[in-house]
């Protein structure tokens, strides 16, 4: 089956999601602490050379700021109305990794990596460690939801960056909390106040989280895999900073989500730290992880 490629105006759209995913990992680097001192392979990286928080670049900052502003229950709705309803494509695992590495200027100077490298970067290092193989494929395939830019995102506000829960209170654990200020649920009746429009402890299966890339692949894999919920919550939460590292929303959790929060808080050394180790050779690793795409996933899915 052909592989739909980017037409050349995209691979500046992709280049430019890329610098700024890349920058608001380097901001989450800085601003937590490791959670699981098991992860052998980070445990030699110098986590002081990245990037300081409060020097964040202006692109993190506006960022944050556009998509604070725009992330609003009306909105999500919408997007979750507009997935289910939407048929984007039918292809592969492994073709969608490589539609993915269209969004790539390679004659960019700056990029030394394809977005093929950094997962397979990932899913190198859980293998590394001796994980166990769906979580190996988790890696592989976390950052696959970056599809939305070829996808018809809005922008770069609902395809990357932390997520948070929408239709209550915006957690004051969120980066940059005071830019909520011009989202016009902070002012509303219901989703301004401590749970909004859930109950206490519903969990966070029945939350709606700020619409982006981990959501939408999670909401792509969670029919079409035979992954186990531990991954998909890696998949889900992977960016829910608030959550997993701030300890926010613990009002909205059940007895299960503390169980994958602890599966959340093992995947994400792996999630920021991967990006600084060597190449891989995409063509010497296919043969194996194309062994594991097929144990967990079908054929051809739908995106």
């Amino acid at each position: 089956m052909p592989v739909a490629t980017a037409p050349a105006s995209n691979y500046n759209a992709g280049r430019v999601l890329d610098e700024t995913s890349d920058a608001i990992d380097n901001v989450n680097v800085l601003k937590g602490k490791m959670w699981n001192e098991d992860s052998a392979f980070d445990q030699e990286k110098d986590k002081t050379g990245f990037r300081d928080y409060d020097a964040a670049c202006e692109r993190v900052k506006n960022f944050y700021k556009e998509q604070h502003e725009k992330q609003t229950v009306e909105f999500n709705i919408k997007a979750r109305v507009e997935f289910k309803t939407t048929k984007r494509a039918r292809m592969s695992v492994w073709e969608a990794m490589e539609m993915l590495n269209t969004l790539v200027d390679e004659s960019d100077p700056d990029t030394d990596l394809s977005q093929i490298e950094h997962l397979l970067q990932t899913a190198e290092a859980i293998r590394r460690d001796g994980k166990p193989e769906w979580m190996q494929v988790t890696g592989l395939v976390h950052d696959l939801g970056k599809l939305l830019t070829l996808f018809g995102s809005q922008g770069q506000w609902d395809v990357v960056g932390d997520t948070f829960v929408v239709g209550c209170k915006f957690s004051d654990k969120i980066i940059y909390p005071h830019t909520f200020e011009a989202n016009p649920d902070s002012k509303d009746a219901v989703y301004s106040t401590e749970c909004g429009i859930y109950q206490p402890h519903c969990g966070l299966d029945n939350v709606m989280l700020s619409w982006g890339h981990d959501e939408y692949l999670y909401q792509v894999l969670k029919d079409q895999s035979s992954l186990p919920e531990e991954a998909l919550a890696m998949i889900r939460y992977h960016s829910f900073y608030p959550w997993h590292r701030e300890g926010a929303y613990r009002h909205l959790m059940n007895e299960k989500d503390y169980k994958l929060l602890e599966a959340v808080q093992a995947f994400n050394p792996y999630d920021l730290y991967s990006k600084s180790d060597g190449s891989c050779k995409p063509e010497k690793l296919r043969p194996y992880y194309e062994g594991l795409i097929r144990k967990f996933f079908p054929p051809v899915l739908d995106w």
